[in-house]
């Protein structure tokens, strides 16, 4: 080969290795720039949140919840709400050895305004109260309408305040079929839509209000059969004269002329008013024998096996447990249920 062709392809070659020195030179640093973005960003990566934990719910968390408290007034409900009252005791008595273990229980609600301590001052609370009812079937399906306005007590049936025992469904089975489960807890509902309360007329409205869930013991006289006392709500022509009569223990001349005397009563209408009392009092021991004789033919038709049934019943009231954001009830708790279920066998 000639000198001339030596000498250049010696320069090609020598290109050549430059180029790919370049070459290798530039990827190198395409390399190095990646690493350094990717150590970059790794700096600059916002620290990643610590995962939170929930405490899981209670598998009856919600059945003090779930019971309606009967009785209470509409714009009262959200009151009972605004605390995070806590019955563990209600749950607690479904575990076994507990009071409720195994048992077919029907519960409702109802509210109790008190005095209580809260926060360092004393406060009127609506505080939720539940009753369990222990019995193999329904303990009623009536529910008793009465208070000092109105001139008579009403039975009504459950259904005619929308009200029924359905089946309480505990967390842990709620994806279950409801018709598949045997459950033994049912609790006291209403369907009654409080939107709706707006165009019902007041009358129906205060029903709600007072109505009390009715218990009917045929085992025992109870205290309408017993009773001698009426409530007499007289409409007099300035205003309606209230008061109690007693037709055992009270002088309807005495109770007449008092009423006068401190003009509650006008002296003109004071033979009327006599007469509606003593129509009263006929109405109330005609209620009565009816009662009595209906309990007596009651048991007459009744098998052993009801009246077992009757006398096995047991009632629990439950109040809320003490905690540190709701306010203290212990001092406040009562045996008493109401004037057709009288005392609870125990209060929890």
């Amino acid at each position: 080969m000639r000198k001339g062709a030596k000498r250049k392809a010696a320069s090609q070659k020598q290109e050549e290795k430059e180029v790919k020195a370049s070459s290798s030179s530039q990827e190198n640093q395409k390399a190095n720039h990646k690493l350094a973005s990717k150590a970059k960003r790794s700096k600059t990566s916002k620290p990643q949140p610590e995962p939170e934990y929930f405490e899981e719910k209670r598998n009856l968390e919600d059945l003090w919840k779930a019971a309606f408290p009967v009785g209470t007034e509409w714009d009262q409900l959200d009151t009972v709400y605004q605390f995070n009252w806590n019955f563990s005791n209600l749950e607690d008595a479904f575990e076994e050895g507990g009071k409720l273990y195994g048992q077919k229980v029907y519960l409702f609600g109802c509210t109790e305004p008190q005095l209580v301590p809260y926060k360092g001052e004393n406060k009127v609370i609506c505080i939720p109260v539940v009753v369990a009812v222990v019995s193999p079937f329904p303990p009623s399906d009536k529910i008793g309408i009465n208070s000092v306005q109105r001139e008579a007590e009403e039975i009504v049936p459950m259904k005619q305040m929308k009200m029924d025992w359905v089946p309480y469904i505990p967390l842990e089975n709620r994806d279950s079929q409801v018709d598949r489960l045997k459950s033994q807890i049912f609790i006291l509902g209403c369907t009654q839509r409080r939107v709706a309360l707006k165009q019902m007329k007041i009358d129906r409205l205060k029903q709600y209000e007072y109505c009390l869930p009715y218990f009917y013991q045929p085992l025992k006289e109870d205290e309408l059969e017993q009773s001698t006392e009426v409530q007499i709500i007289f409409p007099a022509e300035s205003k309606p004269v209230i008061c109690e009569f007693d037709w055992e223990l009270d002088e309807l001349e005495s109770l007449t002329d008092k009423l006068i005397e401190e003009e509650e009563l006008d002296k003109d209408q004071k033979d009327a008013f006599k007469e509606f009392v003593k129509e009263k009092v006929r109405e109330a021991k005609k209620a009565n024998r009816q009662a009595r004789e209906a309990r007596k033919n009651a048991l007459e038709e009744m098998s052993e096996e009801t009246k077992a049934a009757f006398q096995s019943m047991r009632f629990y009231k439950f109040y809320p447990v003490q905690t540190q954001d709701t306010p203290d009830v212990s001092n406040v708790k009562a045996p008493f249920i109401n004037r057709y279920y009288g005392k609870a066998h125990e209060i929890l």
